[in-house]
């Protein structure tokens, strides 16, 4: 499953702590037992093909129950784990400041907070459950929405407010436009509702990271294109949003897991105290 993820060979054997030529062994023996490959093998990279697809959703509800198991096993120890994968921005600004409320209603359950990308292709396998960024979900998973939100580009208050400001949507020609990896179709979908459908900015910048994005816009570097409710929690001064457009986003935050995870009591209460705390 690592080799699948990552696409490559070493990051996984390094995952696993096992040797690359080590790993390379073991996959080529699994494929000879089955009698077919798993992957299509590119370059320095390997890309999972139909059987390799295939073969992970079979296994994927033994899995499921191996990690139930284990929680069953370990109930009676004194703390109990939930591997969550998340974007760090929503970490910081909506999750932490208020974990200490479901560290006291359950004292007994700790979180181990992932940050790195693909969440979702490592549900099952590396993480229990996953606080995603996305248009829509695999159906085959449980969904659960945190909310809508609303497209806003935000920049440094000299370009929003100063005697340089951007006053219309076509002086974006003249700038740097920032975009999240996660949330490529953001701007597109802003300048479809904002009437410029052929606007084209001076250069488009792409960031993995939220927090990069809104310091960047706070230094000048260009015009974040991110969602409103992250320049609320930020409430940094040197931030302002340009154009009073109310336009939806396409993007929502969801609260996912494979189904069977449902049954371990530790994800259970955290889902429920997340869905009740309205985060």
């Amino acid at each position: 499953m690592q080799v699948a993820r990552t696409g490559s060979v070493k990051a996984a054997a390094e995952e696993l702590a096992l040797s690359a030529p080590a790993l390379s062994r073991r996959i080529q023996a699994l494929e000879r037992f089955l009698g077919y490959s798993l992957f299509e093998r590119k370059h320095q990279q390997l890309e999972i093909n139909q059987h390799g697809v295939a073969l992970l959703t079979e296994i994927a509800p033994a899995l499921d129950q191996l990690g139930a198991a284990i929680e069953v096993a370990t109930s009676g120890a004194r703390t109990l784990r939930v591997r969550l994968g998340m974007l760090p921005l929503f970490a910081s600004q909506r999750l932490f400041p208020r974990l200490g409320d479901f560290h006291r209603q359950h004292p007994d359950i700790h979180l181990d907070v992932d940050t790195s990308p693909n969440a979702v292709t490592r549900l099952g396998e590396g993480l229990d459950a996953a606080i995603v960024l996305a248009r829509e979900v695999d159906p085959s998973l449980y969904a659960r929405e945190l909310d809508r939100d609303e497209i806003y580009l935000i920049a440094s208050k000299p370009l929003a407010e100063g005697a340089k400001a951007i006053r219309s949507p076509q002086d974006l020609t003249r700038q740097t436009v920032l975009i999240h990896r996660d949330m490529p179709s953001t701007f597109e979908v802003w300048k479809v509702a904002a009437g410029v459908p052929d606007l084209m900015p001076a250069a488009v910048d792409y960031y993995d990271s939220g927090a990069l994005m809104l310091e960047a816009a706070a230094q000048g570097l260009g015009i974040a294109v991110m969602h409103g409710g992250h320049l609320e929690h930020a409430q940094d001064p040197r931030l302002a949003r340009l154009f009073d457009l109310r336009i939806e986003s396409p993007y929502r935050y969801f609260f996912v897991c494979r189904p069977k995870a449902l049954e371990r009591r530790s994800v259970r209460a955290f889902h429920d105290w997340l869905i009740k705390a309205e985060i």
